[in-house]
């Protein structure tokens, strides 16, 4: 009953932060200030090690360590299109060749990763030191909804 109660907590708290990300998302003026919003939230509220972006268009107005752009059909991106495709979060290890694109030189320092597919958008990636952090089979709801605020506040600056 312990653990049903703790494991009940944690949830709410989740959906709280999930909430608050979506709202700060929808207050931001431009795709950038809303890449950044995404960025500061999961880095700061979620308390991940290294958040990586890939934007498949520049986004004017950003210029970040963490954020990539490479084109959708990038050979770059070649080792990303079953997950791209499959347009579900994921989490687990990425093999080291998948790493070194997301995380560059602090590619070593991430032990488990969590992906979050932008459809037509990009790609987030969450990576933390931790090797148990992030693992294939654990729920993956509110990485779904976190994803799911971004397109659609991304979306208010499409042309």
């Amino acid at each position: 009953l312990g653990d049903l109660f703790a494991n009940a907590q944690e949830n709410e708290r989740l959906a709280v932060r999930t909430h608050q990300l979506t709202l700060a998302l929808m207050r931001q003026d431009s795709a950038a200030d809303t890449l950044r919003a995404m960025a500061a939230s999961l880095a700061e509220d979620f308390a991940r090690d290294l958040v990586r972006i890939v934007s498949f268009r520049p986004v004017d107005g950003l210029d970040a360590d963490w954020l990539q752009v490479v084109a959708e059909d990038s050979p770059r991106l070649a080792g990303f299109r079953d997950i791209l495709a499959e347009g579900e979060p994921i989490c687990g290890r990425l093999h080291p060749d998948k790493n070194a694109l997301l995380y560059g030189v602090r590619a070593e320092e991430v032990q488990s990763s969590a992906w979050l597919v932008l459809p037509g958008v990009g790609l987030v990636a969450v990576g933390s030191r931790d090797a148990n952090r992030f693992y294939p089979g654990m729920g993956t709801l509110f990485l779904r909804l976190m994803s799911e605020a971004l397109v659609a506040a991304l979306a208010r600056y499409d042309e």
